[in-house]
């Protein structure tokens, strides 16, 4: 595995300008496993689907070189606690600082600690270029740093944040918006989005924050617990105590850049939203936040037990770094170097393995679990909560899986049969949704935890080239909301102008500023129709036990709306028994993938599939 370890400012080949593919690749951890292994019997990697979605982007081309670095502007200068920065002003007026520690480079001794307060500095911080991502293995979505896929990335002093603030913010007023970035918890940076146009519409102060991935922000060892200066060094979810110091860096700075730390609101999509979902639970967080938004993010954790003895289809970094490496005790465990630690999770074939993330350890998020946790009043960060899945989630990942798209002189992609192709997309899609929503949502609300406000992104109006049919192939499908929120149409890199075509401009744009006004009004006022409601857009109700979510939808598509009903896993596993039109193999490959995702109803559905 080739190396490239960026530290400090280096790597400045990331995107400034939100040219991200980013948003691609965040569920692949979660739902590439559940696509790939009923297909075949060789086990489960990533590498099919990292393999497939390169020669997409590849056949697309790269994009092309960055714009240089921005000039200070001293019209930016802020004192915050740790002393004074200078940042730049976009185009479009949007004040921007990256790159802002908000805690003590994890390095060395701290590496498996929980965060430590960052250190002053004296004279003038310039913040206008995007700080080091965090160790990760790099994939086709960063070809463009002239990185191939495979590539060890990144440096640990990474706990950094950028701040985008709208140029008329009101002092100490401006609500705050805390977005935490997807990537399966494995791979993702702050530099993958630019959510100025959603500070700029919406009046709102953003920050993006970067915390540890993979084995550096989930590790779980007997030695490092027993090497703990502090109760909370003892946890294995860092990741999270990372977060909930970034949260704390909001709550003491957030006013220097016109914010209102008694409104924050995080959100955050797929592995970011999974995370949003942990602080709800977390007591590192409690009175951090006030306002959470789940983008397809998932609501399960891991026993801790389980983390450490490598339980499931999970490798145990702790343990496997011992067998393979004899790192035992603390210091040995801290000193292995990053490519030998990251080296640990080559499989003989190529892939990468998963490794446990949200492990209930007690300290960062409670024993009893994630799930148990937010059905509990006394664990439950109680806030109002808006969470939501997009209808067609899983074709983001069909559509690279070569066993299900056929390729023409390897840029053009149809599916080999459409109805199984819409089906299989359908069970999963929905599973998401009601591992997501559906079941979450009751259990909040249950519990006495209201508002919660659900969501389905239904927009599938993506553009044609040839036989490459968007509408078809992604549909409504993961990360697809995201350009939504943030205004800005930028996702696919080379197969945006498919994507985004000028005929569906005026709609999308339609639908982004009701998105963005939800979202924002939300940030301000914990209810997304405004106090009073604005009229602007359709009343959005709260959840109820017989359902409520918003479709999100262009007038194409009937626009937005409440749509009723709730669903369920008895439910999904009735219509795969009554299912027609599908051969038993396809029933069963369909009842292998839900398996998957839901172990513990496994035998259920392989019985619906006959």
């Amino acid at each position: 595995m080739a190396s490239v370890i960026a530290g400090g400012d280096s790597g400045m080949r990331g995107q400034l300008e939100g040219r991200s593919h980013a948003g691609l690749m965040c569920g692949l951890c979660k739902a590439g496993q559940a696509l790939s292994r009923p297909f075949a019997a060789e086990g489960s990697s990533m590498r099919f689907l990292i393999i497939a979605t390169a020669a997409l982007f590849a056949a697309c081309g790269r994009t092309p070189a960055p714009a240089p670095l921005p000039a200070a502007d001293p019209g930016t200068q802020r004192a915050t606690a740790q002393g004074d920065v200078v940042g730049f002003t976009a185009e479009n007026g949007v004040k921007i600082w990256r790159g802002l520690p908000f805690a003590a480079p994890p390095v060395g001794d701290l590496r498996w600690r929980a965060p430590r307060a960052p250190a002053p500095w004296s004279g003038l911080r310039e913040a206008v270029a995007p700080a080091a991502i965090c160790p990760q293995i790099s994939n086709v979505f960063n070809a463009d740093e002239g990185h191939a896929p495979g590539t060890l990335l990144g440096a640990e002093d990474c706990l950094y944040l950028d701040v985008y603030a709208p140029a008329n913010a009101d002092p100490k007023a401006t609500p705050v918006m805390v977005f935490i970035h997807g990537g399966g918890n494995v791979w993702g940076s702050a530099r993958q989005y630019d959510p100025s146009n959603l500070a700029a519409n919406e009046n709102v102060l953003v920050v993006v924050v970067q915390y540890r991935l993979g084995p550096l922000g989930w590790f779980a060892h007997e030695a490092i617990r027993d090497a703990a200066e502090t109760p909370e060094d003892k946890a294995v979810s860092f990741a999270l105590l990372d977060l909930a110091a970034a949260l704390e860096w909001v709550k003491a700075n957030a006013g220097a850049f016109g914010g209102d730390a008694s409104r924050v609101t995080i959100f955050g999509e797929s592995a970011g939203g999974h995370n949003v979902a942990g602080l709800l639970a977390s007591p590192r967080a409690k009175g951090l936040f006030h306002r959470a938004i789940i983008q397809s993010g998932l609501f399960d954790s891991v026993a801790a037990a389980e983390a450490e003895n490598g339980g499931g289809p999970d490798i145990n970094p702790a343990r496997a770094i011992g067998e393979r490496l004899g790192a035992r005790d603390a210091a040995a465990l801290r000193a292995v170097p990053l490519d030998k630690l990251f080296a640990v999770y080559e499989l003989d074939s190529g892939g990468f393995a998963s490794m446990p993330r949200m492990i209930a350890d007690g300290v960062a998020l409670p024993e009893a679990g994630l799930r148990a946790a937010l059905a509990d009043a006394a664990t439950f960060n109680a806030a109002p909560v808006i969470t939501g899945t997009n209808r067609d989630e899983m074709k983001l990942f069909q559509m690279v899986d070569p066993r299900l798209v056929n390729r023409t002189f390897g840029v053009f992609f149809t599916a080999k049969d459409a109805h199984f192709y819409d089906r299989l997309a359908d069970y999963q899609s929905r599973l998401w949704r009601i591992r997501s929503v559906d079941e979450p949502a009751a259990l909040m609300t249950g519990a006495g935890h209201a508002p919660v406000y659900a969501y389905r992104f239904d927009w599938d109006e993506g553009g044609r080239f040839l036989w490459t049919d968007l509408k078809k192939l992604l549909g409504a499908a993961h990360a697809i909301e995201i350009p939504f929120v943030m205004n800005r149409f930028q996702l696919l890199g080379r197969l945006d102008p498919v994507m985004w075509t000028k005929a569906s401009a005026e709609e999308r744009e339609a639908l982004s500023r009701q998105m963005g006004g939800y979202w924002a009004t939300f940030a301000r006022d914990g209810d997304p129709n405004g106090v009073p409601v604005d009229g602007e857009r359709p009343e959005w109700a709260p959840w109820k036990r017989d359902g409520a979510l918003m479709r999100l939808d262009g007038a194409s598509g009937g626009g937005a709306g409440m749509i009723a009903g709730v669903d369920s896993v008895d439910r999904l596993i009735a219509d795969l028994e009554s299912e027609g039109g599908l051969t038993p193999a396809q029933k069963k490959i369909i009842a292998d993938a839900l398996g998957l995702w839901l172990p513990a109803r496994a035998a259920d559905f392989a019985a619906a599939a006959g």
